[in-house]
Formats: C-alpha cells, sequence, structure tokens
C-alpha cells in the first residue's frame, strides 16, 4: 500500500524514533530517516527497507541550522512537500544528583539546543513544505515530566523528581507546540506534542516499562488525525490516570 505522503522523523535511527519510522511506513508513506549520524542513519534506512518500508536517509543535525536547511533543500527538490514531521530527536542531561541547585547552565544550553531550538529549526526549515500538502501535521515529542501540573502534584509518581534540564526542555516543547498551533489554527496543519510514556530506550538505559513500539504509536496516532482532529493538545500515555491514552495538562 502506498499513500504518497511523505513523512520526517528526526533522531529516526534507534528507539521511539526508529519504531515511529517504521509504523508510519507500514501505513504506507514514504518514511525520511533523519539522523546527523550517516552510519546509523543509513543502518536503519537499510533495515526498515528490508521489511517493505519506504525509507529513506536524510542527514540532518537539528542542532545545525544549515543542516536543517540543505534537509529541507533536498525534501523541495524531491518530493515538493512534506505531509508529516515528527520531532522526535531528544537529549536529557542532568548534572552531580540532579538537584537544581547543582544544574551547570552548560548543561542546559546543551539540552535546549536539541530539545527545544532544534525543534523550532527544523519546524521553520519544513514549515514551507508543510503548508505544501494538504493537511500536514507536526508532532513535537515532549513527556510528562515537561506538565507543570503533573510534576507539581504531591500525590503524583513523579514528584520526587527534582531535574531541571530536561523537563524544563519539555516544558518548554510544551509551549512552543501551542504557540505553532495558535499560528496555524484555521489552517489544515495540526500541531500537537506526544508524550510516550516511560519508554525502554537508551535515554534511560532501557529501564521503561513501555516498548518504543508503544511510544511511538502515540506520535504515529497524532500524526495521522483526522480533518477534526485536536491541535494544540499534549496527549498520549496518562501515568498517574493508570495508564491508557489522553489529554494531560500542560
Amino acid at each position: 500500500m502506498t499513500t504518497n505522503m511523505i513523512a520526517l522523523v528526526t533522531g529516526a535511527n534507534k528507539g521511539i524514533g526508529y519504531a515511529t519510522a517504521r509504523q508510519l511506513g507500514e501505513r504506507g508513506m514514504t518514511v525520511l530517516v533523519g539522523a546527523r549520524d550517516a552510519t546509523r542513519g543509513r543502518d536503519a534506512e537499510g533495515k526498515l527497507r528490508g521489511d517493505g518500508v519506504d525509507a529513506r536517509f536524510v542527514s540532518l543535525d537539528v542542532t545545525d541550522e544549515a543542516s536543517c536547511a540543505a534537509a529541507a533543500e533536498l525534501v523541495e527538490r524531491e518530493y515538493g512537500h512534506l505531509d508529516v514531521l515528527v520531532n522526535n530527536a531528544g537529549i536529557v542531561r542532568a548534572d552531580g544528583s540532579a538537584l537544581p541547585s547543582e544544574t551547570t547552565v552548560a548543561t542546559l544550553r546543551e539540552v535546549y539546543e536539541t530539545n527545544v531550538f532544534g525543534v523550532v529549526a527544523v519546524t521553520n526549515a519544513f514549515l514551507p513544505l508543510l503548508r505544501n500538502a494538504p493537511a500536514a501535521r507536526i508532532v513535537n515529542v515532549s513527556s510528562e515530566v515537561g506538565s507543570i501540573a503533573v510534576m507539581t502534584d504531591p500525590q503524583g509518581a513523579l514528584f520526587q523528581l527534582t531535574s531541571v534540564p530536561y523537563p524544563s526542555s519539555k516544558s518548554a516543547l510544551n509551549m512552543t507546540t501551542a504557540m505553532y498551533a495558535k499560528e496555524l489554527r484555521g489552517t489544515p496543519i495540526k500541531v500537537n506534542a506526544a508524550n510516550p510514556g516511560y519508554c525502554a530506550t537508551d535515554f534511560n538505559h532501557n529501564s521503561g516499562f513501555r516498548t518504543p513500539e508503544q511510544g511511538a504509536e502515540v506520535s504515529v496516532h497524532l500524526a495521522t488525525l483526522p480533518a477534526d482532529g485536536p491541535t494544540g493538545q499534549l496527549w498520549g500515555f496518562q501515568m498517574d490516570a493508570g495508564g491508557g491514552y489522553g489529554v494531560l495538562p500542560w
């Protein structure tokens, strides 16, 4: 099955990004495997193609605006539009025992470069191509740890977490998502943030209780919303609600 739809997933060479690329490809989309490491990106492309997915590696370093521009130029030249953008690339860092008082500005900058500034750079580079599509979808992979309501609930499962860099970067990403959704309201483009839940990936030394495939389901759902679907939401796995999927508070 082919759909002539083009999807770009950043950080797609492993983990949730790779699983997202696979699931979108299984739905008939041509999947652009965004990765900054060419060897890993081409390996992922090869594995996906071996399983019948129309995949293509695209060199993309989200922290480099020139790389983002070059990737967008390639997609414009080859396809002329982009139907789905999944901003999946992200990093996690912490200093010392992860207390706010032990956080360094250098670590904050490093995390924000990928998790926030990179999303803006990629989205802006590809927005003209997303506008060229009939009804594009932008999915920003966030986290429940970016929800101030969740993180400040004394009865919640995440209340003991104190780290600043990663959680605050996801809070910033949530606001970024909301602002793009506001700008694009009234157009066919929908912009949402995805909460994959605590998935077993390199992020957490594979300690998560959900699989990358389960995490990818959230992004794929938001990437394939119908015309009457929502925009400007944080949606996904609800840990404090006992599991299942739904809207999370900002």
